[in-house]
C-alpha cells in the first residue's frame, strides 16, 4: 500500500476563530468552506486540514470519536530565520496565542516558536538550515552531521 494521507480533520469548537487564524493568519484559501460545518484547506500535495465544527465532528464519529491528541503539533517551515517572527505576528494578529516565543532550539540549528490557534492546536513556526521544503511541497530532511 503506498504510504499517503488525504485528510487530517481536527474538532474545532471556534470554527469563525480558526478561518480567521489560517485564512488571515497563514493567508490559506479554503478549498471548501461550508459555514457552520467545515472548512477544508489544501496544505500539500494531495493533503487537506479540515476543521470541522466540534459537534458536528462528534455526531459524524458516532461514538468512535478518537481522544484528544496530546504530544501534536503541526509544524510550518519558513525559508530563512528572519522569516519566522513576521508570521508569529500574523498569526497572533489572527488570534493565535504565542506559548513559546522566537528563540533557537536546543537541537540542530533551529529557529522556532510556538503558537496556538484559537482551538488550541499548537504550530511550531521554524527555520531549520538542514531541511528544505522543495517547489512542489516535497520536504528533504538532512540528517546532522
Amino acid at each position: 500500500m503506498d504510504p499517503r494521507l488525504h485528510f487530517v480533520t481536527l474538532a474545532t469548537r471556534d470554527l469563525d476563530g480558526a478561518r480567521r487564524f489560517y485564512s488571515d493568519g497563514f493567508g490559506w484559501e479554503p478549498q471548501l468552506d461550508v459555514p457552520d460545518e467545515i472548512i477544508f484547506y489544501p496544505v500539500g500535495p494531495g493533503l487537506l486540514l479540515g476543521l470541522f465544527e466540534a459537534d458536528k465532528f462528534a455526531q459524524d464519529a458516532a461514538g468512535a470519536q478518537p481522544a484528544e491528541p496530546g504530544g501534536v503539533t503541526l509544524s510550518y517551515n519558513v525559508p530563512s530565520e528572519v522569516e519566522v517572527q513576521p508570521l508569529v505576528d500574523r498569526l497572533v494578529a489572527a488570534g493565535g496565542l504565542v506559548v513559546k516565543p522566537v528563540q533557537a532550539s536546543a537541537f540542530g540549528g533551529i529557529v522556532h516558536a510556538m503558537v496556538r490557534d484559537p482551538n488550541g492546536v499548537v504550530w511550531e513556526i521554524g527555520y531549520n538550515p538542514l531541511w528544505s521544503v522543495r517547489a512542489d511541497g516535497s520536504v528533504e530532511l538532512m540528517p546532522p552531521s
